[in-house]
């Protein structure tokens, strides 16, 4: 693609494309650090907008964490690589570039709808035209399906991962818009990491109604008690030790033969499956049985 190397204006750059990057503050730090050890090493791309004269802004295709890393420093220029081709062509070029940075999925999906929506091409012509089959940009556009746009807000903010936007908030946006909506209020004062959300949906999809009424409105509260119930088991089991443990272990099995046998009870007949687990469940009934009481006969009080 013709280009030429020009240093431009801060101010003369129209960030355009800014809400379809994500912000990343330590990424931006890094790259601050680098360009004031060594200068700008890669220019960023703009294009020209067709009929504008000379002076005007030029659109900022990529390169948006260099220009918030330069105004950190408190640089007023920027290295450019114009490109001189229009904004379609411009936008393809960026998603058919590997060289420079990898884009997140919902960076490329936003570029998509760009290039969909606003520039008018068709998904084969857009698959096409950058490199990519047609299956890859429909793939993009489905991370935005059903993707509130208070949660896309979150992801470009860094206050919700991609991960968790897909497989959580999607899903219950689906199910529930409201809950959906209150899940990301919360998460907007008292933000959850990825492993705590995916937690806290697993816990959610198991509750009752009434309760996920208040696990939306305060996911951290519900992560910290767990977290503490967690805590407290852990010190009643360092506290009871090994035969603590063992003896809660048995009342759990005295518990599930008493619900068994009020299910088998209302089994007439019986599935053969059952009565051919019998000779099984005998044999290990039996060992643990002669294993408890062979160690029982001897001194409780000898040297361990």
């Amino acid at each position: 693609m013709d280009s030429q190397r020009l240093d431009l204006d801060l101010h003369r750059l129209e960030l355009r494309f800014a809400s379809s990057r994500l912000v990343e503050p330590r990424a931006v730090a890094r790259i601050a650090h680098s360009i004031e050890r060594c200068g700008q090493v890669v220019p960023c791309i703009v294009v020209a907008v067709s009929g504008r004269a000379d002076g005007e802004p030029l659109v900022l295709i990529d390169g948006y964490r260099r220009v918030a890393a330069l105004r950190r420093l408190g640089r007023d220029t920027a290295s450019v690589e114009q490109w001189t081709c229009d904004l379609t062509d411009a936008l393809l070029g960026l998603l058919a570039r590997t060289q420079n940075r990898p884009f997140a999925s919902i960076e490329e999906a936003l570029l998509i709808r760009e290039l969909v929506q606003d520039q008018g091409l068709s998904q084969h012509d857009l698959a096409r035209r950058c490199g990519r089959d047609v299956s890859w940009v429909s793939r993009r556009l489905q991370l935005l399906s059903g993707l509130p746009d208070a949660a896309l807000t979150a992801i470009r903010n860094g206050r919700l991962s991609s991960w968790s936007a897909s497989r959580i908030v999607v899903p219950l946006a689906r199910a529930n818009a409201e809950h959906a909506d209150q899940l990301l209020t919360a998460l907007a004062d008292a933000p959850l990491s990825t492993r705590e959300l995916r937690c806290w949906f697993e816990h959610y999809q198991k509750a009752f109604h009434s309760a996920r009424d208040h696990m939306v409105n305060r996911p951290r509260l519900f992560i910290d008690a767990l977290r503490e119930t967690g805590e407290q088991r852990v010190g009643e089991r360092l506290r009871d030790g090994p035969e603590g443990e063992c003896a809660a272990d048995l009342r759990s099995i005295e518990a599930i033969l008493a619900r068994l046998r009020k299910r088998v009870a209302a089994l007439r007949p019986l599935p053969p499956m059952l009565i051919g687990a019998v000779p099984r469940l005998r044999t290990a009934v039996d060992a643990l049985i002669n294993e408890i009481q062979r160690d029982g006969a001897h001194d409780p009080d000898r040297d361990p």
